[in-house]
């Protein structure tokens, strides 16, 4: 741990170094301080009072996943702003996107700032690439400009609306790529957190019928209490209008491809590392009208559908069984080495 700087202690003579626990490699962690940073135009920083742990999180840490290295890991999360040079009022609580765009670009342009030229992304920086504070296992994050920042009602608990940060605004894309739900049978696979979330939002949307698939048990038994029917991998759905696809395995991918009937639409979202490839029929899909799509990561006005639906339809789900913890930040290295049961685990965060 640095010492503190004097010089950094606010007006009041309180230190208010902000502080993280910063990944160091394998399943190390060490507590750092950092000082303020300098706020530019639209730039804030937010006093995070919550996070919750993304299973990419623990893919990085046990080395599945590639990450920049040192770094504060961490994408969702909610927080208060505490100082700003933004639009959003200090005092308000918000959750944030996990992308820092630049809006200029012809991606940005195109409505599409999630695949931007110079992207970078929140919990994903290197403590030395001049975004040190970029995660949310830390006593504070700094927001770039290119970064949307949604408030937050007093109503949503903490552990649940960090979620919108990720997986729940990554669930609103996959729902608009899919089109209009209503009166739609939506076969969602792969139950984590996103498949969930995917699941209580097709019958938010006005799904007729959605039917769920997970090799666990447990997780079958969520996606039924969030309204679905459920199958067991390998068994055979068909007719389906609309196919979520969160896995990212190859069987899913090919069960989601062989389920959609004339017309439907499978939306990609779990094949975000390299698999091994999966073929297509051409004709299946020009005689039968069929789409593919794939959706990685969202726009900003997806992160605010997900606040929306988190405070009104979202509150059903079983929440309780979601969320494992809290625990406090400090005991974040334990929750890798040893990850509680439930699909995100909340981290508090006291001032």
């Amino acid at each position: 741990m640095t010492s503190p700087d004097p010089a950094a202690a606010s007006p009041d003579g309180n230190d208010r170094r902000p502080q993280a626990q910063v990944w160091t490699g394998g399943s190390d962690f060490e507590v750092r301080e950092f000082a303020p940073p300098t706020l530019g135009p639209g730039e804030s920083l937010i006093r995070l009072t919550a996070a919750t742990v993304c299973g990419s999180d623990r893919h990085t840490v046990s080395g599945r996943r590639p990450g920049a290295c040192p770094s504060v890991l961490g994408h969702e999360g909610v927080g208060i702003v505490e100082e700003t040079r933004g639009d959003v009022p200090v005092g308000t609580r918000v959750v944030f996107s996990v992308t820092s765009v630049c809006g200029d670009c012809r991606s940005c342009r195109r409505g599409l700032s999630a695949k931007c030229t110079s992207v970078r992304k929140v919990g994903h920086e290197a403590v030395e690439s001049g975004w040190p504070l970029s995660g949310t296992y830390a006593s504070h994050i700094h927001l770039p400009a290119g970064v949307a920042i949604v408030p937050v009602p007093d109503t949503l608990p903490d552990g649940v609306a960090a979620t919108a940060g990720c997986a729940v605004a990554t669930v609103m894309a996959m729902c608009e790529a899919a089109g209009d739900l209503r009166g739609r049978r939506v076969f969602v696979n792969g139950i984590g957190m996103l498949g969930l979330a995917a699941v209580g939002a097709a019958l938010s949307r006005g799904a007729a019928e959605v039917v769920a698939a997970d090799p666990h048990p447990d997780r079958r038994r969520l996606a039924e209490r969030a309204g679905a029917a459920t199958i067991e991998p390998g068994e055979q759905v068909s007719e389906i209008d609309v196919a979520l696809e969160l896995s990212g395995a190859e069987s899913g991918v090919r069960a989601c491809l062989d389920a959609v009937g004339i017309g439907g639409t499978t939306v990609l979202a779990g094949s975000v590392t390299p698999g091994p490839e999966v073929a297509i029929d051409p004709e299946q899909i020009v005689r039968g009208w069929r789409t593919i799509t794939g959706v990685h990561n969202f726009e900003p006005h997806h992160l605010a559908e997900a606040v929306d639906y988190l405070a009104a339809d979202g509150t059903g789900l079983p929440w309780e069984d979601i969320l494992a913890g809290p625990i406090p930040l400090a005991d974040l290295p334990d929750e890798f080495a040893d990850p509680s049961e439930g699909l995100r685990t909340v981290v508090t965060i006291t001032p």
